[in-house]
């Protein structure tokens, strides 16, 4: 049974990119969902809030009632699909068989990429850091042999968890943990297994199939696997990738244009890796500002001539820029990305020919950077913002 699936789950999803979009709510008790003087209820809860009782789905005055001093936020759920996006464009380079089950979660397949990208721990590793340095948030990372385990793993030890179920570990593990832990198991089935004192995965055990069977029918067979950790359902592959960006939120408002104008440079260059990575090239390239945390203002491009290239995405969103004078309020967000993709074709060329770098120097680059880090290579104009974000730390 080998480590081949991955489940990723994002930590208190809505909350944390509240948190991210506004410094200001850092350590503060945040709860996403309805107005708490209606009939709202919970859509999302902080880990802060979590501690006073509140959960996911609880009515909002309920949790108003536990914890009076929390800060209830709506629901934006355009901003966060546009972050879940770019969560799984990052998951899109590790493996195409991506089952996504919402816009915070998802099961990976990566069974023959061992070769590539190395084991399946160190493809979990790579996968939760990325995500945290990309988006600043964080994810809990399950891998186990199929996909009950995996999802029962990234719950483990949240939030910023990372848990590892071997084969020879699967009984201890479910043994002790109370029946609802089992995938399908509400309260209705919990309350029919507790009147027949079944409270544990290794009481369930001690029933034989055709008894569980003749309890819950089909499901019965399905309780049965489950307790032993067998799952046979396949990652079912669902994503498709639309479009590439990369975005970031800045604790306060930015007005150096030379310094933003470095950020755009450097995801431009991030963009275009992953275009590469997935073998993509895009016809449209789309710039996107904030002045504020509620409000943004995007424009797009779009040319008969697909690229890939760092410096026809950069020159295109600078033209956007500075031709709808976007940099005339100081920012608070700033992102580049790409759209209308279709497979790589390598005879197109860039629209800037005469400022595209050679196809052997791209690989090249990508290499380096593969090996030693983003940082390992940088452009001059991304110099700008190093040496910026250095001297405003000193």
């Amino acid at each position: 049974m080998a480590l081949n699936i991955i489940h990723v789950d994002m930590d208190a999803f809505y909350a944390s990119v509240e948190k991210r979009d506004n410094p200001e709510l850092e350590g503060k008790p945040v709860i996403v969902g309805g107005d708490p003087d209606g009939r709202g209820v919970v859509a999302a809860a902080c880990y802060e809030v979590r501690e006073y009782g509140v959960h996911s789905a609880m009515s909002a005055a309920e949790a108003r009632r536990r914890c009076p001093h929390a800060i209830f936020l709506p629901v934006r759920m355009d901003r966060y699909q546009e972050v879940s996006a770019q969560i799984f464009e990052i998951l899109g380079n590790y493996t195409p068989v991506i089952e996504k089950i919402s816009v915070d979660e998802a099961f990976l397949d990566i069974k023959g990429t061992e070769r590539l990208l190395g084991s399946p721990r160190e493809v979990g590793r790579k996968i939760q850091t990325e995500i945290k340095e990309e988006t600043g948030l964080q994810a809990s990372v399950g891998i186990a042999p199929n996909k009950f385990l995996a999802k029962l793993a990234s719950d483990m030890d949240k939030p910023a968890g990372f848990t590892v179920i071997e084969e020879d570990k699967i009984q201890e593990i479910l043994d002790p943990l109370p029946i609802e832990n089992i995938w399908g198991v509400g309260e209705k089935t919990r309350e029919k297994l507790h009147k027949i004192n079944i409270k544990t995965i290794n009481d369930l055990k001690k029933l034989s199939e055709e008894d569980l069977s003749s309890i819950f029918g089909k499901f019965g067979q399905k309780l049965y696997n489950l307790a032993r950790g067998i799952d046979k359902r396949e990652v079912e592959k669902t994503s498709v990738t639309k479009s590439i960006s990369h975005e970031q939120t800045f604790s306060e408002d930015m007005e150096e244009e030379e310094y933003l104008l470095s950020v755009l440079m450097e995801f431009s260059g991030k963009v275009a890796r992953r275009l590469r990575k997935k073998n993509l090239k895009a016809e449209t390239v789309f710039v996107k500002v904030s002045y504020d945390i509620f409000k943004s203002t995007s424009r797009q491009i779009t040319y008969q001539r697909a690229f890939h290239d760092t410096e026809t995405i950069y020159f295109a969103g600078k033209k956007l820029i500075q031709e709808n004078n976007l940099f005339r309020r100081p920012i608070r967000l700033i992102g580049i990305g790409v759209s209308n993709l279709i497979p790589a074709d390598k005879e197109q060329l860039s629209l800037f020919a005469e400022k595209e770098e050679s196809d052997n120097v791209v690989e090249a680059i990508d290499r380096l950077k593969d090996k030693f880090g983003e940082s390992s290579v940088l452009r001059a104009r991304e110099i700008v913002q190093k040496d910026y974000e250095e001297g405003d730390k000193g």
